[in-house]
């Protein structure tokens, strides 16, 4: 009988290819945990690499958290009318269901993880966008 191979829980970023998000500017995603890389069922966590001036247009998740954890680079978050630069070692929260903003200030790129719960995986069933807004 053959063997399955096993399943790997370690992921390095260089081997997970990349993608345009969609309501995003300038930016890259690489889905590092998720059900296609190590079988998470209940939390995505994906690399984003933003260039300056770029970022998340206003959208929202009903019934998915995500928050940023800032790894280089300053954005501008904005969330339930609070509005904050952020930089290395800082974080954000995006509420389920709330509208939030995410736009680079710096001249350098930000690299900020993304932690969504339950995954997201770019469901277009999973966002709801400002009418006329980018798709």
């Amino acid at each position: 009988m053959p063997e399955t191979p096993q399943r790997s829980y370690f992921v390095r970023p260089e081997d997970v290819p990349g993608y345009s998000p969609a309501n995003h500017t300038g930016t890259v995603n690489r889905r590092l945990i998720a059900p296609e890389t190590v079988g998470a069922t209940r939390m995505e966590v994906l690399l984003g690499t933003i260039e300056g001036g770029q970022g998340a247009l206003p959208h929202a998740h009903p019934g998915m958290e995500q928050a940023c954890y800032m790894l280089a680079g300053r954005a501008r978050a904005e969330v339930c009318g609070q509005s904050r630069e952020i930089g290395p070692g800082e974080m954000c929260f995006f509420p389920a269901g709330e509208e939030h903003i995410f736009t680079v200030v710096s001249e350098e790129p930000v690299q900020v993880l993304v932690i969504y719960s339950p995954p997201y995986g770019e469901d277009p069933a999973k966002v709801v966008r400002r009418a006329g807004g980018h798709a």
